[in-house]
């Protein structure tokens, strides 16, 4: 007799919470380091580099910092929300070569109300990127409905356009790759704001703003 599921309670039989598992495998930096770095002379003659993303690559500081020591003098990228410590941001800033950094709202309610947490140390980090002689990029990513309005684009046009290291800015419109997992794990996507709405995409806010803008 097959009994409920002790994992969640709501199913019989196989249960897709049981069967996940942990994957991957430790690595300290040094070692990870050498495994990148056998391909050093084909990134360095090509021009290209590392890219060190995540989730939050900076939500393990320690970890980061003592690979980015390893990995130098390659070309090295970080992809980060901002959330994080202003000191841990300030180091990382002077210790990478370009900043890919995601500004997904400018009004901390609303960035409260779909995150969970407000935006107030984001925008001091931004700030601080703004200042520096770092290359950046800044990524949008858009939510129909949650941050692509033109208040939100021009607000956030407003906290860069002076910024001497900005390469450009990013927009990433909505997609609804993460919908198909839900069920994997038997939860409801849930989003809270219509999936299926056309996204605002506004370049041209960017553009009168003297910023390149890009859609990916």
């Amino acid at each position: 007799i097959q009994k409920e599921c002790t994992v969640c309670g709501n199913c019989t039989g196989v249960c897709p919470l049981r069967l996940r598992k942990i994957c991957g495998q430790e690595i300290d930096a040094k070692e990870l380091a050498g495994i990148v770095l056998k391909g050093k002379e084909v990134l360095i003659n090509s021009g290209g580099g590392i890219t060190i993303s995540g989730g939050e690559p900076l939500a393990q500081p320690a970890f980061f910092f003592d690979l980015v020591r390893h990995l130098k003098p390659l070309h090295i990228a970080v992809e980060t929300s901002g959330y994080v410590k202003n000191e841990i941001f300030r180091e990382m800033v002077t210790e990478t070569d370009l900043i890919l950094m995601d500004i997904k709202h400018t009004d901390p309610e609303i960035h409260r109300e779909y995150t969970g947490a407000d935006n107030t140390l984001i925008l001091e980090n931004l700030r601080f990127l703004c200042r520096s002689e770092t290359d950046f990029i800044i990524r949008i990513p858009l939510i129909p409905g949650v941050n692509d309005s033109l208040s939100n684009m021009e607000k956030t046009a407003m906290l860069i356009k002076d910024a001497q290291h900005l390469k450009r800015v990013e927009l990433l419109p909505y997609h609804q790759t993460a919908s198909a997992k839900y069920s994997m794990i038997n939860r409801v996507f849930n989003p809270g704001f219509e999936p299926t709405k056309k996204v605002n995409i506004r370049l041209d806010v960017f553009k009168d703003n003297n910023i390149h803008a890009s859609v990916l």
